[in-house]
């Protein structure tokens, strides 16, 4: 157990041991050469699939302005504010610019729920305390309703018995 842990602990970064638990682990460490999956593409930081363009020559591929904005977009540009009306809203637009905007646009809402929260509890509160003070409890409810189902049974037996 002892020569497992010590095993463990004598790893670094980069190396594998090849080795039994108990065997001298110095003696029989390899480097790990990649450490992904084979069969799966490498891709560079320029977005292209690795080996596939050379990387001297600078091209960066973007997505230009290709998202053509639903009405619902529009609106939602409009309250968050990216634009003052509709008429001067594009045909294109980036797609990075509607997702701010729908972000921007789902925080609003949120905030807005909570607002409406808060003031539902104290509505709530204030209703409790003026239920309070005319003597109503759900617990005076309660003991009516069923003093209620109870006649009504009485009745509905007297009326069986005739």
């Amino acid at each position: 157990m002892l020569a497992a842990v010590r095993s463990l602990l004598r790893l670094r970064s980069g190396c594998i041991p090849r080795c039994a638990p108990g065997a001298p682990p110095e003696t029989s460490r390899r480097p790990v050469a990649s450490l992904r999956p084979r069969g799966l593409p490498q891709y560079s930081s320029g977005g292209a699939p690795g080996g596939s363009e050379p990387q001297g020559s600078g091209r960066v591929h973007r997505v230009p302005a290709e998202h053509k904005p639903s009405q619902f977009d529009k609106k939602i540009l409009l309250w968050t504010g990216r634009f003052k009306a509709m008429e001067e809203i594009p045909p294109r637009i980036p797609p990075e610019m509607i997702d701010a905007a729908r972000n921007k646009a789902r925080v609003k809402a949120c905030y807005i729920m909570i607002g409406l929260t808060i003031i539902a509890c104290f509505a709530v509160i204030a209703s409790a305390k003026r239920a309070a003070e005319r003597h109503e409890s759900l617990t005076s409810w309660n003991l009516a309703k069923k003093a209620k189902w109870r006649e009504e049974a009485a009745l509905a037996a007297q009326a069986k018995a005739k």
